[in-house]
This record gives structure tokens, sequence and C-alpha cells, in this order.
């Protein structure tokens, strides 16, 4: 009977464990028992995965002898790549590379230049180590491939010279779903949307958007247009427009195109220079007198629930810094840096998704921006100065003398200026029951509001200009600051607004994820190095001497009973 039982019993197991496999074929879960749910992939990111029938390759450069910041960025790329080739429903080819492993310095120099071709930047990095600092390259970057398309994606986020590597480490940790669920996105729908940045007015020149233009053209179709010349069928192709810091007063048949381009659910980026000012004209004994700009779009902007002033803001607290001569020695001009209260550097308004996790955004002499009541928009300020800071009235002299002038602390306390406005909503239209202007044969739209569109404005116009090299006439990186060798924060804000602008499935508030950081204490560290050496090496010897004598009195005790 009881031998009965046992095959009983046996058979039973057997079953159990031939059903649970058959039912895993068909119930698929993962568990996930971190405290920040780091394993946890939101449920748009399953859904994409789920419905994508075409094959993915997805190609880390990220290999090889690796800092050990980077080595924890390549483990949870690892990780969160395994969880995407779970969830998939086809399949997801992961591949890690060192693509100059091996290979000797002039193999590598052609290597670099045909990954930089295709997206893929190799960053030279000074690790600090015992012995000092060390230099390294390594490439923080992945390719989405699928259905012939490719598109890079930057794993190593706000990269800021004076921050932590693990701090930023940690930051791209937390966007690693964003950047490859939004990538992944775009390769499979194989969508470009179009994003124009005006030039009829003056604004910015393609070499001061080179950069932002660079970079926004690996995933965009972005180009330049003209307000004077764009049909209403070129407006209806357009995702985003961009206005960045014109300087000639806009016509009313300019603006009524604007206006039908927000009717129709556009987003606009507003980048404005209410005030003439300029370190560029500084430098003369009389310097610069800044006064009022008139681009005629103070109503246009009214309307929409924004207002930006004629104002420049001063920040002590926290300013960036420009060059000064400070002499002439052996018959070279001596230059020094020195912070420029009239450049603040701006702060994220971190509970806003769109901007959340970002460094801080380099300025030059902005303006307030206040909102305006109106009806169906929703505001939010995303960009603010210190509490620590003054707002001049215009018109102003300025002058580069001003950097040694003797501050009152008592006269720069105040509160949080804000610089940037985000606007949502159905907008009203400006044109609603006035005449149709010039060149405007019939209306575009009769609607007096419009579908639901979004805007952001910010009252700088140089917030999306990049530096250009004086030797080469190079542009340099948007957000780069050549002088003080410093990385600001304006370019993760400009790739933030177009990905919330462009993509109607608010993929961008992936970017809430939190991962807490949980780094060994260096200071501790070297403090205690050899007593831990001392007990990893000498521990486990007194345990196994220890089990060994145990054993031989137990077994002495057992048999001799």
């Amino acid at each position: 009977m009881k031998q009965k039982n046992k095959w009983i019993n046996f058979i039973i197991v057997i079953a159990a464990l031939f059903i649970l496999n058959i039912a895993g074929r068909y119930v698929f879960h993962r568990f996930d028992f971190t405290a920040d749910k780091r394993f946890t992939l939101s449920d748009k990111t399953k859904k994409l995965l789920v419905n994508n029938q075409k094959p993915v390759i997805i190609t880390v450069f990220l290999d090889g002898e690796l800092p050990p910041a980077f080595k924890r960025l390549q483990a949870a790329v690892s990780d969160i790549l395994s969880d995407y080739k779970a969830y998939a429903k086809v399949e997801v080819k992961i591949v890690f590379v060192d693509p100059i492993a091996g290979l000797n310095q002039a193999d590598q120099d052609t290597v670099i230049n045909n990954l930089y071709e295709k997206g893929i930047e190799a960053t030279n990095l000074s690790v600090k180590t015992e012995a000092g600092l060390t230099q390294k390259l390594v490439f923080p970057m992945a390719m989405i491939e699928s259905d012939g398309k490719q598109l890079p994606v930057k794993l190593f986020q706000n990269l800021d010279t004076r921050g932590s590597y693990e701090d930023n480490i940690n930051r791209s940790i937390e966007n690693l779903e964003y950047l490859f669920t939004s990538s992944l996105k775009k390769v499979i729908t194989g969508t470009n949307p179009r994003i124009g940045f005006s030039e009829s007015n003056g604004e910015l020149s393609d070499l001061q958007l080179a950069d932002a233009i660079h970079t926004l053209s690996d995933s965009y179709l972005v180009g330049r247009i003209d307000l004077n010349s764009i049909d209403k069928e070129g407006l209806d192709k357009l995702k985003m427009l961009v206005i960045a810091k014109p300087k000639k007063a806009f016509t009313e048949t300019e603006k009524y195109k604007i206006n039908y381009f927000v009717m129709n659910g556009g987003r606009v980026l507003w980048s404005i220079d209410q005030v003439n000012a300029e370190l560029d004209s500084l430098g003369g004994r009389s310097g610069q007198m800044a006064i009022n700009k008139n681009l005629n779009l103070d109503d246009m902007l009214f309307m929409y629930g924004a207002r930006i002033n004629y104002n420049i803001i001063a920040d002590p607290a926290n300013s960036a810094e420009i060059p000064v001569s400070t002499g002439v020695v052996g018959g070279q001009n001596q230059m020094q840096l020195v912070p420029w209260i009239y450049y603040p550097v701006l702060l994220p308004d971190t509970a806003l998704s769109v901007v959340k996790k970002l460094d801080g955004i380099k300025s030059e002499f902005p303006s307030t921006v206040d909102t305006i009541g109106a009806r169906g928009v929703k505001k939010s300020y995303i960009l603010s100065t210190s509490a620590y800071n003054k707002v001049y009235n215009v018109p102003k002299l300025f002058s580069l003398q001003m950097v040694g002038e003797q501050l009152d602390p008592r006269s720069f306390q105040s509160k949080p200026q804000n610089v940037g406005l985000l606007l949502e909503g159905n907008f009203p239209s400006v044109f609603a029951g006035r005449p149709l202007p010039a060149n405007i044969a019939k209306p575009y739209t009769m609607e007096s509001t419009g579908k639901a569109a979004k805007m952001i404005v910010i009252g700088d116009g140089d917030i999306f200009k990049n530096q250009v090299s004086a030797q080469n006439g190079a542009p340099f990186p948007l957000g780069f600051d050549r002088y003080s060798q410093r990385t600001f924060g304006n370019k993760a804000l400009l790739l933030n607004i177009v990905d919330y602008f462009t993509d109607d499935d608010n993929l961008i508030t992936l970017r809430n994820k939190e991962v807490k950081i949980r780094l060994l204490d260096k200071a501790k560290i070297k403090l205690e190095k050899t007593k831990w050496q001392f007990i990893n090496v000498v521990a486990p010897l007194l345990l196994l001497i220890f089990f060994a004598i145990f054993q031989h009195y137990y077994r002495k005790y057992k048999y001799a009973k």
C-alpha cells in the first residue's frame, strides 16, 4: 500500500509540473522585488513590444574594460533589454560590442569616424583612481535597427563636467526605459515628424542653430521655413514650429499663419528676446543701452495666455562666467573668467516631466514671463532663476565695467523669477472677427477656438544657440560653454521639449522613474580597506578549521557512543 501511494504521489508531481510547463507558455509574468521597481516596465512599453511585428536588433557599444560607474550603466542596460526581449512577441536580438577592442591607433580612428557618421559618438573620460586621473575612451551609445531603419541612442545623459559621474550615471539609468521605448517607437513606426525653424525675421542663423538642427535630424525631419512664402499645405505638414530670437517685427500675414498653425493643433516653441542686449556690444567704453524690441508679438502671446516683459534679470547667486581682460603681460592679453550676473543659470521645475532631471540651463540677458488669463489653457512654469535676483527695467546702460561693481546683497533678496512657461489646451484665435491680412486670399480656418495644442514661451532668445569656435568657425555642442568648459542642460531641454511636443503617447512621463543610488562610502573604504581585506581572507579559513574540528569530534562522539 505504501509503495502504491509513493507512485501515486510521484505521478501527481509529474502531472503538476507538466501542467505548469504548459501554462507557462501562455501565461507570462515577471516578479520585481526591488523597492524602487527598477525592473518593472511601464504599460506603454509593454504595449509597444506586444504589438510590434518587426524583428529588432539592438547593438550596445558599451562593452570591454570600463570604469566602475559605466559598468553599472552597462549592467542596467543589459537588465532592461532582457525585459524588452522577454515581453516582445517577435525576436529582439541584443548584442554588446567593444568597437575598438584589439585595434591599432589607425584602425581605431577609422572605426571612430565611421561610427560618428552613423551617429555613434565616443566619450573621452577622465576617471579618478587612487593613482590619479586616467583617460578612457568609451561609447555609451546603442543602435536600434528594424525593417532597414537605424536610430542611434545616447545612453549617457546629462553630462556635466562639474558633476560626479555617479550622479550622471544614475540619471542615465533612470532614463533608459524612456530612451529605448521612444527610440524603438520611432524605428518601428517609421514616422519622422517635421520640425521647422523660422528664418524670415532675422532669427538665429544656420551656424548658430547647427548643433540643434544636427541633433534633431537623427530622429526628425528638420529644416528652415520662411513664414512669408509657406502656404497652408506646408503648415499642415509641420508638427512643430520653433521661433528662436527674431530681430524684425512680424507682419500680420506671418502672424496669421502662426495662428492657423496653432488652431490646427500645432506645437510652437517661442524663444524670444524682448530687449536688445548683446555681450559683444559691451566692449566699447560707452557700453550698450539696452532698449525694447518691437516684434509685434505681444497681442498674439497675450491672447494665448503669456506675456514676456521688457526687463532683464540679474542673478549673482547662480550665473555663468565670461572672459574679461585683466591687463597685458609680456605683450599678451590676460583673460580671467568672472561671473556675469546677467547670464543666470535657470533652474528647471522638477515636478514637470518636460524638464525633469535636467541640469541648469544657461541664459543670456533673460526677461521674466507672466501668465495672462486665457480660458481653456493650462499654464505651468518650467524655468526660473534662484531666489537671489534683481529685475532691471529698460532702458538701461550695460558695460563690461559692471563686472567689478560691489553688489549689495540686500538689493537681491527676492523670489524666483519665471523665465519659461508651458501652455496647453485649446487656444483662442487671434484673428477671430478680424479681416484677412494682405496676401491671404481666403481663410485658412473659420474656427474661433483651435484643436488641442501646446506651446512653450521662453523669455530668452539665446537658449538654443550654440557657440562657435573663433579658430575655425566650427559650432560647439549646444549647451557647451567654451570659456568655462562646462556643459549646461540646454540641449537636453530642447530634446525634451521636442519629444513632449511630437509624441502623442506622452512617453516622456517614463522619465518619472527614480532609481535610488546606493554607492559605497569611498572615504570609509579607504580607511577600512586593510581590515576588510584581512576579514575576507582569514574568516573563511577560520570557518573551515572550525567546521573540520567540529566534524572530527562529532564523528568521534557519534561512533564512540
